[in-house]
């Protein structure tokens, strides 16, 4: 064999085995979530109770809300059972990144600082941040009435209003509580002078008590909610957009969406 020939082989051998190892970080190697669920035929979805009108927990202690239908629609697709694990909602990105769940469905905000972690599917809700104060609170209209010294903003940890909240205030306090219920009910107390937190959730809050707090009118910030993966895992995400191409505007989502957000009917099912 000639001398030259050598280096071409082992040059070829090198980017032949990097082909191989990048098809297996790609899918070709390690199973891809989605593929795991159906062999399973279980899908596991982390979610963070509390989120109104997203997720809940009922009066018998049932999962409720617009995500947790979404996760049962994409059970009931490829025929899986779906099991939900509850986290603060700040753990569910670890959750992810260790296996102990496959999908992250609470109402997550997709932002940069987030997709170095975990990888979203397409949006399948757009929303926004915006402000509830006490009901007698009558003049407020945007943060910047807020932004005082000795006012106390309430949000809750991890979430895209709570890192809104400490970017916008410079003069306010900013209160982390453990969750949107408690954040809200500080404001309700007088505990806090407003809460930051998403238009929907708010909304709900203010329906279930409206001689205590109230919306302030607009969005502060536009956003999108999206399904968190595991990291770099292109089979489940482009699994999870063509279902969301199906899903959306159905008449079980259109239904779902009318249940969640047009009717306070199921208020007094959700456990306090």
């Amino acid at each position: 064999m000639k001398k030259w020939l050598l280096p071409l082989m082992l040059i070829a051998a090198l980017l032949i085995a990097g082909c191989s190892d990048n098809a297996g970080a790609a899918g070709g190697g390690q199973p891809s979530t989605i593929d795991k669920i159906v062999k399973n035929k279980k899908v596991v979805v982390g979610i963070a109770p509390g989120y109104f009108p997203f997720e809940m927990k009922d009066t018998e202690g049932n999962f409720i809300g617009y995500d947790v239908d979404l996760a049962n629609a994409i059970g009931e697709s490829i025929d899986v059972e779906v099991e939900f694990k509850q986290f603060s909602f700040d753990a569910l990105i670890p959750a992810l990144q260790t296996g102990e769940i496959d999908l992250s469905i609470a109402g997550t905000t997709i932002r940069g600082d987030r997709a170095l972690a975990v990888s979203f599917a397409k949006p399948y809700y757009k929303t926004g941040q915006t402000l509830m104060v006490p009901s007698s609170d009558t003049t407020s209209k945007s943060w910047e009435d807020l932004d005082k010294p000795g006012n106390k903003i309430a949000v809750s940890m991890g979430t895209t209003g709570a890192l809104l909240a400490k970017d916008l205030f410079k003069n306010a306090e900013v209160l982390d509580f453990d969750d949107f219920p408690g954040a809200s009910t500080a404001v309700q107390m007088g505990k806090a002078d407003a809460i930051v937190y998403d238009e929907p959730a708010i909304a709900v809050w203010v329906m279930q008590n409206p001689d205590k707090v109230r919306k302030v009118e607009g969005l502060i910030t536009g956003e999108n909610l999206g399904i968190a993966v595991k990291k770099n895992d292109h089979a489940t995400v482009q699994w999870l957009n063509s279902f969301l191409d199906s899903y959306l505007e159905s008449p079980a989502e259109l239904a779902s969406r009318e249940k969640w957000f047009n009717s306070g009917d199921w208020l007094d099912k959700v456990e306090e």
